[in-house]
């Protein structure tokens, strides 16, 4: 077969859909075995960022033993599984739009160099948001649950029960303006720093932290430890600028489920109500040392598995 008949077939619109199916498979399994990671570590979030009653009174470390004591060892998993329904479709939303934004601001509106990386990076963490966010907010009330104090008996229960108590469908968007507010830095800075620290060290470390790609040699990758390291540092940069956000957007997804949730009712009243009863370090940044923590490995495995599966269904 001549080049030109390669090329053409290669850009035909069946392999061009099958590229994007691929895509969006690579993106999904990523974000599943980043999630799945650090399991026990979300849900501990979420009883801390929500001071739950039960737990409201000790800190990362003490609550990460004490939910195995009172739970048994599948509660440090409670809610994992709408969190898996959850992550695939998320995941294979935001790393597929990331690669169309950013070729589409490139192509069409002429924005190159760095700052694409971080438009791209925002826009595709917010759709991802817009599209699975009923499914984040059924993981949080799951997950904040306690053994002997359960309203919900599982992902169709939570389902019936938001939409017919708290107002139909807008019950399940409760919270999604301080997702989408803290989505957009926390998705743009983790796809920017990783893209920027990626190029920057093919480009002057390329024998040192790069290898060529077994799916296509002409391309150069970082090195799968490497990969793992500027994922991990996106991830801390990225989460300390957008922590209150989350702390906010967990508050109100939470709802009637916490006995303050009238106060929690906007972004602007919940950050207020946090800060003025709970303070900066135990209210706004309540459980960050658990982020840091988390957010690392969290990043540092979805970009290194995105990165692998990209070669594994050829997609360099």
């Amino acid at each position: 077969m001549t080049s030109e008949a390669s090329v053409s077939i290669s850009s035909s619109p069946a392999n061009r859909d099958y590229y994007w199916l691929r895509s969006f498979v690579a993106g999904g399994v990523a974000g599943c075995c980043a999630k799945s990671t650090i399991a026990p570590l979300d849900r501990v979030k979420i009883l801390l960022q929500g001071q739950n009653r039960h737990y409201k009174h000790l800190g990362v470390f003490s609550t990460l033993t004490a939910v195995p004591k009172k739970e048994g060892l599948l509660g440090l998993y409670k809610g994992n599984g709408a969190m898996m329904v959850r992550i695939f479709p998320y995941g294979a939303i935001q790393f597929m739009a990331f690669d169309r934004y950013k070729k589409l601001l490139s192509k069409q509106l002429g924005i190159s160099g760095h700052i694409h990386r971080l438009m791209a990076g925002s826009m595709a963490g917010m759709s991802a948001v817009i599209c699975t966010y009923p499914l984040d907010v059924v993981r949080a009330r799951l997950a904040f649950q306690v053994k002997g104090d359960h309203r919900y008996t599982g992902i169709i229960n939570a389902f019936q029960t938001i939409y017919l108590k708290e107002g139909g469908v807008r019950g399940f968007y409760r919270g999604l303006t301080p997702t989408l507010i803290g989505m957009a830095p926390y998705a743009g800075l983790s796809f920017f720093t990783f893209g920027t620290l990626k190029s920057l060290g093919l480009k002057h470390f390329p024998e040192l932290l790069g290898r060529p790609s077994s799916d296509n040699p002409a391309v150069l990758i970082l090195k799968p430890q490497v990969n793992l390291l500027c994922g991990g540092v996106a991830g801390a940069i990225a989460q300390t600028i957008s922590y209150p956000l989350d702390v906010a957007r967990r508050r109100m997804q939470l709802g009637s489920v916490l006995p303050d949730s009238e106060k929690c009712v906007s972004l602007t009243k919940t950050l207020k109500y946090v800060y003025e009863t709970y303070g900066i370090k135990k209210g706004l940044y309540r459980g960050l040392s658990l982020n840091y923590i988390r957010c690392i490995p969290s990043q540092a495995v979805a970009f290194t598995t995105y990165e692998f599966m990209k070669q594994v269904l050829h997609l360099n």
